[in-house]
């Protein structure tokens, strides 16, 4: 499996509905959470987010790759499905 990095800021509502996006998806499917997952706050560790190209939150990379970024007005719909896609995409060999 693939590393994922998910960057996220705990004010933003978008990240929020990403973090329910991921629990529904790990009791929909318990094996996504064998998805190694690395959770940044941006705030809380500014010097690494500004390492990764990236203008909104939340933003899921796979091995340095975004694959995820949040734009606005996206449902929670769309987020959690951009989620999936990023684990299934985690989840190829």
């Amino acid at each position: 499996m693939k590393e994922v990095t998910m960057f996220y800021l705990e004010s933003c509502g978008y990240c929020d509905k990403a973090r329910r996006a991921l629990e529904a998806l790990y009791a929909e499917d318990p094996g996504y959470r064998e998805v190694p997952l690395t959770r940044i706050e941006e705030s809380q560790q500014p010097e690494l987010a500004d390492q990764y190209d990236y203008y909104a939150v939340p933003s899921f990379f796979v091995e340095g790759e975004k694959r995820f970024e949040a734009r606005l007005f996206m449902s929670y719909e769309d987020i959690l499905d951009g989620v999936r896609q990023v684990l299934d995409y985690a989840r190829q060999d």
